[in-house]
């Protein structure tokens, strides 16, 4: 059970830090609007390493389906557990979606445009193409997950989350101004849902014809990323 509760809380905390930063920094009457893309790419990283740190022991961290589904294809996580881990990660993700709504819902109902307040939920395009809009998120995922199977075995504990934190940061600056690099379902899909079902004022559409960039392309590249590694002759 306490692997299931560690991915159920780590992902929500992950959505509440991460969330939390794109509503402080987009949101009217936030403090911090305007701060901009660098902050939003930072704390990103930050909202992955730190509950990282806390469950790494507990669940091995992965707070994310793609990650999980492509441990299990190339044998390293058991099967078993796969369901269990993801039904956990949608639904820490929805949760913690929630919470940032009702911590900064003066924010969102100062706030006028719908698009800025999915924008807090959810991923988007910079241009709008089904297809380049997967393979950016495919390209994305695959140098996330590739890079987890390359950190060092021997590294000191901790280490490896903060080669995480690393590794999310740069994923973000190189690929996040495509579609907001959310190369991740849950963290995409899961705050998607929360938004659609929350009575937030005048918010719009949620969108829902995106959903199928931030479920395939994420899933592509994480699969590619466990082929390859396993056929390099380390």
């Amino acid at each position: 059970m306490l692997p299931y509760i560690a991915e159920f809380v780590g992902t929500m905390m992950l959505i509440m830090l991460g969330d939390g930063v794109v509503a402080n920094v987009t949101l009217n009457k936030s403090g911090m609007k305007g701060a901009g893309s660098i902050q939003i790419t930072i704390a990103w990283g930050l909202a992955v390493m730190i509950p990282a740190f806390i469950f790494g022991a507990a669940s091995g961290a992965s707070f994310n389906p793609a990650l999980t589904l492509a441990l299990a294809v190339d044998g390293s996580f058991a099967w078993d557990l796969v369901p269990g881990y993801i039904v956990a990660q949608f639904a820490g993700a929805f949760v913690g979606a929630i919470i940032v709504w009702i911590a900064f819902k003066g924010q969102f109902d100062a706030t006028d445009d719908p698009g800025t307040k999915l924008g807090v939920f959810s991923c988007g395009p910079s241009i709008p193409n089904l297809p380049m809009n997967i393979l950016a998120e495919a390209v994305a995922t695959f140098v996330l997950v590739f890079a987890i199977k390359g950190l060092p075995a021997e590294a000191p504990a901790g280490v490896g989350n903060l080669l995480v934190f690393g590794i999310i940061v740069s994923c973000g600056m190189s690929f996040g101004g495509l579609t907001g690099y959310a190369m991740n379902p849950a963290r995409d899909l899961g705050p998607r849902l929360a938004h659609t079902i929350l009575p937030i004022s005048g918010k719009g559409s949620s969108n829902w014809g995106y959903g199928i960039v931030t479920l395939v392309g994420p899933i592509i590249g994480a699969l590619l990323a466990v082929g390859l590694y396993g056929i390099i002759p380390w």
